[in-house]
Formats: structure tokens, C-alpha cells, sequence
């Protein structure tokens, strides 16, 4: 079952669970009105409570994401993947009808014949003549479910939102789907659908002088540690019981002074997490001293401002159902700009 935080966010899980649980064919009729996986796209829902307080039960697809443990605020935003080449799965198999419900979906199609003779032959003998289903299994009412394809919300117009082209299948409760389909929901797959609901505080760093510098002159840079705790999102299967909790935690931040002419500090720009710190803030007395972190301009900017860019990366993990060992997926990153104006020092004449 999902991680919740308080009790607000425990009674919108439970709910939502309970309705997958105590009456699994109304809670499916609730995730859409189902299709085949080549347009499963148009079908899936999301719908999600709200407590008032930024912790949100979401639906989507067969999806539960509990979202109480994430990052709050109105620049809060989604930590981008530092791999290249990964990304969470644009589509995945999960249960979505039983028997009735199947059938219910099915046979106005066929009644209709929009899809030509020969296709609803092939349809009827498959679910309703026992290749390899007879009368859409309802002699197994309840002890299981026919699985279909969902696109992630948000992916659809993804190439991999088209990867997904397995005909619907059953599978029992308590049994794995069939081996050849790499895209059927796992706890490692939930979590990697938790990964792209994972939000992070924005960037913005402290600033010592802020906002207006000297040329020469170093500017201490930190994070408000408080705004920086590890976040996470829980996802979970409630038909099939079992969930992931992918969590995000900060482990660096690299300032890029937004001009050549400008010397970093450490040189690489990258002040790694020392404690429970990132930066050090400035204090009074501490002028004349090298900042473990910050940046130090060589020219002005002018009539304008540099873009000095804050980015903050991410460690991501995920425990879930029959994993309690930390496992890692790719770090993330998320970044914003602000606004820095440098002026010359100026000296006076005697």
C-alpha cells in the first residue's frame, strides 16, 4: 500500500484503494471506459484529492500516486533525468477489465460492425469462442483480470506511447503477466512512473552581496537547507498490491556565472552537500575570505544583469514490494536563473 504522511492524505489513499479492493469492477469502469492498446492513449484518466495542503491521491491509468511526500510551491518542478538516453516508460500494461466489463466494451463494437467482418470474427472467436477465451472468461469472475495497455499521462504523443501493441490478455490473480511483455507493471516500473511525478524546490540561491556585486568582489552562494529534504512519490497497483516509493535527495548544486569573465568557487562550480549544507552562509566579518561556494566577477554587466544559473542535483532511489534495498535510477536535475547585477568599484580622488 502507498506511504502517506498525515492523515488527510491516508483517508484520500485509502479511499481510492478501498474502491479497487472491496469493488474492483466499478473501480475499473472508473479508470475510463477501456479500448484496445492501439489507441489506449485517449483512454486513460487521471483524476486525484486535494487536502488543502499540496498532498494529493492520485488516479491515472491503474496508477495510485501518493504525492504527500513531495516538493510543495509554486517553483517547484520536475527533476530532469541527467541520463541522456532514460526516461519512465511512456506506456505499460495493468489490469483494466473484468469479465463483464470486457464484454460490456466489446460487443457494442462488434453490433455496430465498424470494424469489418472478418475483424470481429477473429474478436468473437478470441474472447467469446475459446481461442483462447470462452465467453470473455467469466467462469473466472474474480479471480482475475484482463490486462490492457495505458499511456503514461502526458507521454501520448511520444514515440514509445506506440511501443505498447499487445492485444488484450487475461491473467490470474496471483500469477505474473506472460514473459513476453516487457512492459507489464513491476514494482521497478512504478517506480520509474514515480520518478516523473517527483517534484523538487526551486533553485534559487542566497546571495551574499544580493542581487547588486562589485567586480572582484566574491559573492558568497548557499541553499536554505530547510526547503531542501528528500522527497519522494509513492505509485502502487492496489489490484495487484504492490507499490514502489522512489525518493529524491540533494547531493550538489553547480553555479554557472552566466559570463566567461567570472571565477567560480570551487573551481568547478559544483558545491557539493557537506552535511546537511550546501554552501556556507555569508556572515559579517567574513569579506576578505575565499566563500566555499559562490562566484567572484571580473567585469560588469553593464546597464543589464547575468543570468547566474543555480542547478541542484538530485540522487533518486526506489524501495518498493519485495525490494527493501535502496535501488538507484538515474540522478536528476533542476535548475532556475537569477538575475545579477555587477558594478564597477568606484574609487574616489583626492
Amino acid at each position: 500500500m502507498p506511504v502517506v504522511t498525515n492523515r488527510k492524505s491516508a483517508t484520500a489513499i485509502i479511499a481510492a484503494a478501498a474502491a479497487l479492493l472491496l469493488c474492483p469492477t466499478q473501480a475499473l469502469a472508473d479508470y475510463g471506459d477501456g479500448g484496445d492498446s492501439t489507441n489506449s492513449g485517449s483512454e486513460t484518466t487521471t483524476s486525484g484529492k486535494s487536502d488543502g495542503e499540496g498532498n494529493v491521491a492520485a488516479v491515472a491509468g491503474a496508477v495510485i500516486f501518493d504525492r504527500g511526500k513531495n516538493g510543495t510551491g509554486q517553483s517547484a518542478g520536475p527533476v530532469t533525468s541527467s541520463a541522456s538516453n532514460w526516461t519512465p516508460p511512456a506506456c505499460y500494461y495493468a489490469p483494466k477489465y473484468t469479465p463483464d466489463q470486457l464484454q460490456k466494451h466489446k460487443e457494442p463494437i462488434w453490433q455496430a460492425e465498424s470494424t469489418g467482418y472478418e475483424w470481429d470474427a477473429k474478436e468473437r472467436k478470441k474472447f467469446e469462442g475459446g481461442e483462447p477465451y470462452k465467453d470473455f472468461n467469466k467462469d473466472k469472475e474474480g479471480k482475475g483480470y484482463f490486462w490492457d495497455s495505458y499511456v503514461t499521462e502526458g507521454r501520448e504523443g511520444d514515440p514509445g506511447a506506440l511501443d505498447c501493441t499487445k492485444d488484450i490478455f487475461w491473467v490470474d490473480l496471483g500469477d505474473p503477466p506472460p514473459p513476453d511483455i516487457p512492459q507489464a507493471i513491476t514494482p521497478e516500473m512504478l517506480a520509474q512512473l514515480a520518478y516523473a511525478e517527483i517534484r523538487v524546490p526551486s533553485t534559487k540561491v542566497e546571495l551574499a552581496p544580493e542581487g547588486t556585486t562589485k567586480v572582484n568582489l566574491p559573492t558568497w552562494a548557499w541553499l536554505d537547507v530547510a526547503k531542501f529534504k528528500p522527497v519522494s512519490v509513492t505509485a502502487s497497483v492496489p489490484l495487484l498490491n504492490v507499490q514502489a516509493t522512489t525518493t529524491a535527495e540533494p547531493v550538489s548544486l553547480k553555479i554557472e556565472p552566466g559570463t566567461a569573465d567570472a571565477t567560480t568557487y570551487p573551481a568547478s562550480g559544483v558545491c557539493e552537500l557537506n552535511g546537511d549544507q550546501i554552501g556556507e552562509a555569508y556572515a559579517k566579518g567574513k569579506a576578505d575570505e575565499t566563500p566555499p561556494c559562490g562566484v567572484k566577477y571580473l567585469r560588469s554587466s553593464g546597464d543589464a544583469s547575468y543570468k547566474l544559473q543555480a542547478t541542484v542535483t538530485w540522487k533518486i532511489h526506489w524501495t518498493g514490494t519485495g525490494v527493501n534495498d535502496p535501488q538507484d535510477l538515474p540522478p536528476g536535475e533542476f535548475g532556475a536563473d537569477q538575475d545579477v547585477i555587477v558594478q564597477e568599484i568606484q574609487s574616489i580622488n583626492r
